[in-house]
């Protein structure tokens, strides 16, 4: 199956150097970041592209842009993976619709469009006969979408809570173990690479808000947006607090939930007790699935990381190489 790839971060690479590691049936066709692009309808040469990249900060010629890329190179399968942009989804969102336009099927990682135009873009994908498939989205390598969309089809999703934010989670589980203050804590999460210079979208609640508001559209179809999910983040906790939580055989976690019956879609931190499923190390993300005939399914697992990611991503691509692609 022909692949074209949009975005050369860590997870961009993290994708090429897997496809071009593991025999696959993936051919990369196409690959652009924001500044240049190629294009080979034979298949390109990754190790010499990841090589260019390092040296140069390019990954082709600068007169091709991606968008030109995804609208004339030959590909089976848009591979989205440029930075979110939480209040557009620009310039993915367009991205994506070029794919989708030329009926040609997309997985992305980016959380933007997926939070802010699922339904347009899953009609849009239906209208084309393509697939669009999001599995990268929330919880890195954790199935979840799978799960949801095959092992757990049949149940009714009644609720879930999870921790989906693994910097959080990082940065609670040092201010718990070593009495580290919230600056502290978050001062070693950023030395570590767990923590972006910039840390609002984790600390704040707001990257788990938006995997709130995806699992919520994908599972209930009900139009949540980001402003509707009751937020607060864990940028005011002290240490005092988490000893408090201790004293009580408990800990703070940052939890995400969703409850619609209770018209209930809200992140903050929450006193858990330290034998809950939910009470993960280090940057682990996990999610509880509350269902009427499961009853009660967690997952645990890695929620971030270039390879962490890329399992997800082709994970994706592989259902549209088989379910698709194959039966063309």
């Amino acid at each position: 199956m022909k692949v074209a790839l949009i975005g050369m971060g860590s997870v961009g690479r993290g994708v090429a150097e897997m496809i071009a590691k593991k025999d696959l049936g993936l051919t990369i066709t196409g690959i652009a970041d924001s500044k240049s692009g190629l294009i080979s309808d034979r298949g390109i040469n990754i190790a010499k592209v990841l090589a260019t990249k390092k040296k140069t900060g390019m990954c082709g010629d600068s007169t091709i842009p991606a968008i030109d890329v995804i609208k004339n190179a030959d590909y089976d399968a848009l591979i989205e993976v440029t930075p979110t942009n939480a209040l557009s989804g620009e310039p993915a969102t367009g991205y994506i619709k070029a794919a989708l336009n030329r009926k040609k099927h997309v997985v992305t990682s980016n959380k933007g469009p997926v939070a802010l135009h699922y339904k347009e873009l899953k009609a849009l994908a239906q209208k084309n006969g393509a697939a669009f498939r999001y599995e990268a989205t929330v919880a890195g390598a954790i199935p979840i979408m799978h799960t949801l969309e095959h092992g757990l089809a049949g149940n009714e999703i009644l609720a879930l809570y999870g921790v989906l934010n693994g910097t959080c989670n990082y940065i609670l589980n040092r201010m718990a173990d070593e009495g580290l203050t919230y600056a502290q804590a978050l001062m070693e999460a950023r030395e570590l690479g767990y923590a972006e210079a910039d840390p609002t979208y984790d600390v704040q609640g707001i990257d788990a808000a938006i995997k709130l508001v995806i699992l919520a559209n994908t599972i209930w179809g009900n139009g949540v947006k980001l402003e509707d999910v009751d937020r607060t983040g864990i940028d005011l906790l002290t240490a005092d607090a988490l000893r408090l939580a201790e004293d009580e055989g408990c800990t703070i976690r940052l939890i995400a939930e969703a409850c619609p019956r209770r018209n209930l879609f809200r992140v903050s931190p929450r006193i858990i007790e330290k034998s809950h499923p939910l009470v993960t190390q280090g940057t682990l993300n996990a999610l509880t699935l509350e269902t009427d005939m499961a009853k009660e399914i967690t997952m645990i697992g890695r929620g971030a990381g270039s390879v962490e990611t890329a399992s997800a991503i082709i994970g994706d691509l592989l259902f549209i190489r088989d379910c698709y692609v194959q039966r063309a």
